[in-house]
C-alpha cells in the first residue's frame, strides 16, 4: 500500500510595506504625478493631492491622513481608462519611483531572494503599483488594495477593503496558506505602527524609518530598527544596516 503524500516542508519569506519603507513618500502621488504630467488632471486637483503628499513625507502616515489621500486618489482616476494608467507603469518606475527607492530597504529584499526566500510587497496602495514595484524589483510579487473596474474603466471606488492594518495581516495569512509559508520563520518591514498586526504575526520583524510609536514599540519588542533617512544615514553606514538582519533577543525582565 503506498504510503501518502507527505505534507511539502513550509519555505520562509519577507513582506514588505512600500510607502516610506520601500519608497521615500506614497507611491501612489508618484503615480498621481505622472499621470498630471500627461495631462490626466487639472492642475489645482493635482496641487491639492501633492500638499497631502507634502504632509505624509514630513508627518508620516496615520489613519486619517491615508483616508484623505486614497479618497483624492480614487477620485481623480474615476472614469480613466484602466488601460491608460497601466500604459504608464514603466514610465512611472523609471523617472518617478527609482529615484525615490530607499537602496538600503530594496538590498535588504533582494538578500532576502538570494536567501531563497520569497519576498512580498503588501501595500494600501492600488495593486497594479505592488507588482509593477515587485516586477522591476526582481521580487516574488505584491499585494494591494483592488480598485474596482468595469468594462476597462476605474469607477474610483474599492473593491472589497483597503489593504491597510488588520487587513494586510489577513491577506498575509490568506497567502501563506496558499504558498505554504512559515510565518514564523518569515520577516516583516514596515515604517508604520498601523501595521503592528502584520509585524506582531510574522517571526521576526523590523522597523525601517519608524513612526515614534513603532520606534517604541520595536525597541521594547527587541526588533531591529532601521533609519535611512538621510538626515541619519551617517549613523546607520555600517556592513550589518545593508543585511538581512539577526533576531535580537528581548532583553530579560
Amino acid at each position: 500500500m503506498a504510503k501518502p503524500d507527505a505534507k511539502p516542508r513550509k519555505i520562509e519569506a519577507a513582506f514588505f510595506d512600500v510607502d516610506n519603507t520601500i519608497l521615500r513618500g506614497s507611491s501612489s502621488f508618484l503615480f498621481g504625478k505622472a499621470a498630471y504630467d500627461r495631462k490626466f488632471f487639472k492642475r489645482g486637483d493635482f496641487w491639492n493631492f501633492a500638499w497631502h503628499q507634502f504632509r505624509f513625507i514630513t508627518k508620516g502616515e496615520n489613519a486619517n491622513m491615508l483616508a484623505s489621500i486614497q479618497d483624492r486618489a480614487l477620485g481623480l482616476i474615476a472614469g480613466r481608462k484602466v488601460a491608460d494608467l497601466h500604459a504608464l507603469s514603466d514610465v512611472v518606475y523609471e523617472d518617478y519611483i527609482r529615484p525615490k527607492l530607499w537602496p538600503e530597504t530594496v538590498r535588504i529584499a533582494k538578500e532576502h531572494i538570494k536567501a531563497g526566500r520569497e519576498v512580498w510587497l503588501i501595500t494600501a496602495a492600488p495593486l497594479e503599483i505592488a507588482e509593477v514595484l515587485a516586477k522591476r524589483l526582481g521580487l516574488t510579487g505584491g499585494l494591494g488594495t483592488v480598485i474596482e473596474s468595469k468594462d476597462g474603466v476605474f469607477t474610483g471606488q474599492i473593491a472589497g477593503r483597503p489593504l491597510h492594518g488588520k487587513a494586510k495581516a489577513k491577506a498575509i495569512r490568506a497567502l501563506a496558506k496558499e504558498r505554504h509559508i512559515s510565518l514564523r520563520r518569515s520577516y516583516a518591514y514596515s515604517d508604520s505602527h498601523n501595521d503592528l498586526p502584520m509585524l506582531t504575526l510574522i517571526g521576526h520583524a523590523v522597523a525601517i524609518n519608524p513612526d515614534l510609536i513603532l520606534r517604541k514599540h520595536a525597541d521594547a519588542a527587541g526588533w531591529n530598527i532601521y533609519n535611512f533617512k538621510r538626515r541619519e544615514l551617517k549613523a546607520n553606514k555600517t556592513a550589518e544596516a545593508f543585511k538581512v538582519p539577526k533576531v535580537r533577543r528581548k532583553k530579560s525582565q
